[in-house]
């Protein structure tokens, strides 16, 4: 498995409504992740900032890059645009971590 690490960034005054929409995934979306290849995918969130950390694990880089393609991705990204710093094409300013320790 890869694991994968990002930050984004949430809007302080969204936070509940993030994490609300979060705890209730459409699962669709769920559904698209699963057969992408994502697990252990989990969102931390510093209340003073408003930056996101995300974590997940995926099977193929390849397979994950699709992710982005699929008709339910780009409704998610339309759905939350409101609430987090975006791209024009709605996806979330992502920057991606280099890892630089792992303890298994």
């Amino acid at each position: 498995m890869i694991r994968k690490a990002s930050v984004m960034h949430v809007y302080k005054d969204h936070y509940e409504e993030y994490k609300k929409r979060h705890d209730e995934l459409w699962p669709e979306m769920e559904e698209m992740l699963k057969t992408h290849g994502v697990s252990d995918y989990s969102i931390f969130l510093l209340e003073d900032t408003g930056q996101l950390f995300a974590y997940l694990r995926v099977e193929d880089e390849a397979v994950y890059a699709r992710v982005s393609e699929t008709d339910i991705c780009q409704k998610w990204w339309a759905y939350m645009e409101p609430l987090m710093e975006t791209n024009k094409n709605n996806s979330p300013v992502s920057i991606n971590l280099t890892e630089v320790f792992y303890l298994a």
